[in-house]
């Protein structure tokens, strides 16, 4: 009987777990079979007029992933900038100054460099002043192709809880081919 309660407990444990954070993601082939990353599957690339919208900037991502509200975002943008692997380190100490510098009253939650699938990643992780809320944004970098490749997910504070550890994974699943 003791052997059911606990094996009980365990699948009940699991089921919790596997249910709080309810976003299912999929690895998708990227600008033109570059890159691999996790997209939550239920997102679909965000429509010209909304992203024009969304970003203003002649500067906007060229590939933006969303849900159906808009509201979270997994950003692509494949720069002019040159970048290699030694790169990466002063990458991550200059976007930190400007963001500094964009936004003095962030949220800063982290930031570094690690090794994601053998390549050295940059990454800054702040809440960041909105309009009219705060928004969640999990910055991270590398380099493709000689060029500095960002990638960005965002969505707002109230739902960072939820998102933050689905964000973190995207981030974990960026492999460059």
């Amino acid at each position: 009987m003791r052997i059911i309660r606990i094996t009980s407990l365990i699948f009940l444990t699991f089921l919790l777990i596997s249910a709080s954070t309810g976003i299912d993601l999929e690895k998708r082939s990227l600008l033109n079979n570059r890159i691999e990353l996790k997209i939550p599957k239920r997102f679909s690339i965000m429509a010209e007029d909304m992203m024009r919208t969304k970003y203003p900037s002649e500067r906007r991502p060229g590939l933006v992933y969303t849900n159906a509200s808009g509201g979270i975002n997994v950003a692509l943008n494949l720069t002019q900038n040159p970048a290699d692997q030694s790169m990466i380190v002063p990458y991550k100490d200059n976007l930190m100054q400007t963001f500094k510098s964009l936004y003095p009253s962030a949220e800063w939650k982290s930031s570094g460099v690690k090794e994601v699938n053998g390549r050295k990643v940059g990454y800054l992780e702040l809440v960041t002043p909105a309009i009219d809320t705060e928004i969640y944004n999990l910055l991270f970098f590398t380099d493709l192709d000689g060029k500095l490749l960002l990638c960005t997910f965002n969505c707002t504070k109230n739902s960072m809880s939820e998102w933050t550890p689905a964000a973190k994974e995207i981030m974990g699943s960026l492999k460059v081919k």
